[in-house]
């Protein structure tokens, strides 16, 4: 097929993966445990948790895409363990090449299904794939740095699209359902340490892979997760000469038709100033209340929903009170943001980037992220030998993030936490030519 003019295409490869005892069976250890393998997208690791997985599984997929405060800045650690899991089977090449459905379902019951393949980058300017927030150099730069010592694409990025309804639904979006409606015995059956089961199939069949191609062409996608590690993708691509395999990169690819993604907020933990004074420097710009104690943040965080469905809203919290911020002044936030669309100024975060924080006299980067979890938020600020607030944001809709995307906008950095994520080693893709094993090996 013709990709020159940027068509969305997802590749198939022959997946590199653990050979425990959910696939193959060649680590030689009673106590591998594929689920404790596995591991968080590398921005969701710190060091405490990196040293609690890689004790409690010693194969875990941290060691090989470890974030910077835990690793050498060169990544020749990574790529010596990938060289040696593999050398000594600890990872195995599947024989055919596949592209794979992916499941997910939380305890909740949010089940999610997608397929991971090779995204095909699309030229300068295509619109193939759309960002959806703007990213800093620095995590770039490390991510190219890892891939380039490992020759490896070591965990997927995460991208949405519109699939379609009833028989309007794509190839795509029906491959992703087809083994688990099949009941198709899965390659890999697991659940990991925050309750999400895991199920993978390889889809091997040509003729599949083409109606998936035929399928995707004429779609865009939008990246959820990985926008650091897809602009890596084009720093490497950049750095080739002519086609090659740095012109596609690992991606999970979810049709949000058929599996609506969760969309948490990014909760900030800014330093320096304390939840009151901080809610008494925006009552230049907006309605400040201070809320009850009782209830805790649960409270909180429904008073905030609840705010936030007339206008962009946030909540501050520390030992010492909790304050609601909404019906934010349009006119400054005009002043703030004159370059960007109404739809851009009404978002929480923008609000925060673009007047509070200055108002506060915080750097963007000076605040701490804390994905999802408002309580944990609050907490670290508590936690703080000094001044500090919790500043916690509703989360957005996904619509509203097609909507800014579609206007060739970004939204603020870390507007979204979309899940569920992939979980990072369950497919990895080796750049390099690896020695072949027999079936009676595997």
């Amino acid at each position: 097929m013709d990709t020159g003019d940027g068509a969305l295409e997802l590749a198939p490869l022959r997946g590199l993966r653990y050979a425990g005892a959910d696939a193959s069976a060649l680590i030689d250890s009673p106590a591998f445990n594929l689920a404790l393998a596995l591991s968080p997208p590398y921005d969701l690791v710190d060091a405490a948790s990196y040293a609690r997985m890689t004790t409690d599984e010693p194969h875990n997929a941290a060691r090989l895409t470890a974030p910077p405060a835990v690793s050498a800045p060169d990544y020749t650690g990574a790529a010596r363990t990938l060289h040696r899991w593999i050398e000594e089977g600890v990872l195995v090449r599947d024989p055919s090449p596949a592209v794979y459905a992916y499941e997910q379902t939380t305890p909740e019951g949010l089940r999610q299904r997608g397929l991971i393949g090779l995204l095909r980058l699309p030229p300068p300017g295509g619109r193939a794939v759309r960002p959806h927030e703007s990213i800093a150099e620095e995590p770039v730069l490390d991510r190219a740095r890892l891939m380039a010592a490992t020759r490896a694409n070591l965990e997927p990025i995460f991208l949405l699209y519109r699939g379609g309804h009833g028989a309007e639904r794509g190839a795509a979006s029906r491959a992703a359902d087809a083994p688990a409606e099949q009941g198709d015995e899965p390659l890999v059956h697991t659940v990991t340490g925050d309750g999400v089961t895991h199920r993978l199939w390889a889809l091997t069949d040509a003729g599949l892979h083409a109606r998936i191609a035929h399928d995707l062409a004429g779609r865009t996608a939008l990246i959820a997760d990985g926008h650091h590690r897809y602009a890596a993708y084009r720093r490497l691509q950049a750095r080739q000469h002519g086609p090659g395999p740095w012109d596609l990169g690992l991606a999970l690819l979810v049709d949000s038709d058929a599996s609506p993604p969760r969309l948490g907020p990014i909760h900030r933990v800014v330093p320096g100033i304390g939840a009151r004074a901080a809610a008494d420097a925006a009552r230049a710009h907006a309605r400040v209340r201070a809320l009850p104690e009782d209830g805790g943040t649960d409270r909180t965080v429904r008073l905030l929903a609840e705010a936030a469905r007339q206008g962009p809203a946030l909540a501050l919290a520390d030992r010492d009170g909790r304050f609601l911020i909404d019906r934010v002044d349009a006119g400054a936030m005009r002043a703030a943001a004159p370059d960007r669309s109404e739809a851009w100024r009404a978002m929480p975060t923008a609000a925060l980037e673009r007047l509070f924080l200055p108002l506060w006299g915080v750097r963007p980067r000076a605040a701490e992220l804390v994905h999802d979890d408002a309580a944990e938020a609050v907490r670290r600020a508590g936690a703080h030998t000094g001044p500090a607030a919790a500043v916690l944001l509703p989360p957005l809709r996904v619509a509203d993030v097609y909507e800014v995307t579609g206007r060739g906008e970004l939204t603020p950095r870390k507007s979204t936490s979309f899940g569920p994520k992939p979980r990072t080693g369950l497919v990895l893709r080796s750049l390099e030519s690896l020695p072949e094993r027999t079936d009676e090996a595997r």
